[in-house]
């Protein structure tokens, strides 16, 4: 497990920096990210960095597989670290029912979790704000049917981001950003890095002599 002051200076930038200092790290084509579905459903909660504990659920299908419930909150409970639990709805129609709500917060919260990923809806908005226990998410919804876990720390896609139990997760009001834990400590150089050139950038675009001729002779 990282250091927590590793974990916590991710804290200082934005996921669109992170997001950068990965490419430098690894290149494109890169898509350890989440897409527009995914949104910040509570943005004053301010960002998260943790674990992934991954999950999927049903929440309407009265035929679904069910998994026991401990099994999921078991491995919340025995992950060393901050953990961000990733729920991905399989259901037959997936977000018309809530895969999250303010009772599920209170006990993840309790467990050690930071921030929530859902692959679908959440309920209990003004709960969960409440816990002050961030979530990404579809959207809202006020009710479920038959809810069910189905199966515990698989590789799931969340916003077109795979992830698996285990991957360390940045997740601000712009989304969510996979990074390799073996990587972790130099891409925090490097978002470091990619601030301070930005700096420079907007300096200069900023810059009363601006001119479109310095501009170019810049580059």
């Amino acid at each position: 497990m990282l250091s927590q002051e590793i974990l916590e200076g991710f804290k200082a930038f934005d996921s669109a920096t992170i997001f950068n200092a990965v490419v430098k790290k690894l290149g494109l084509p890169n898509e350890d990210y989440t897409d527009h579905r995914i949104r910040c459903l509570l943005p004053d909660t301010g960002p998260v960095v943790g674990y992934a504990v991954t999950a999927e659920v049903t929440t309407n299908d009265a035929d679904s597989v069910a998994a026991p419930w401990e099994d999921y909150y078991e491995a919340l409970h025995r992950t060393e670290g901050p953990v961000v639990a990733v729920l991905r709805d399989v259901d037959s129609r997936p977000g018309r029912g809530a895969s999250f709500g303010d009772g599920m917060a209170r006990l993840h919260k309790k467990l050690g979790t930071v921030g929530v990923l859902v692959e679908g809806t959440v309920r209990d908005l003004a709960g969960i704000g409440e816990v002050g226990l961030p979530v990404w998410a579809w959207g809202t919804v006020p009710g479920h049917g038959v809810f069910c876990v189905t199966r515990v720390g698989g590789p799931v896609t969340v916003g077109s981001m795979r992830v698996r139990s285990g991957d360390l997760i940045f997740a601000d009001g712009d989304g969510a950003v996979r990074i390799q834990e073996e990587h972790a400590e130099e891409v925090l150089q490097l978002a470091a890095e990619v601030r301070a050139f930005e700096a420079e950038v907007f300096a200069q675009y900023e810059a009363e002599d601006f001119t479109f001729e310095k501009w170019k002779a810049s580059r």
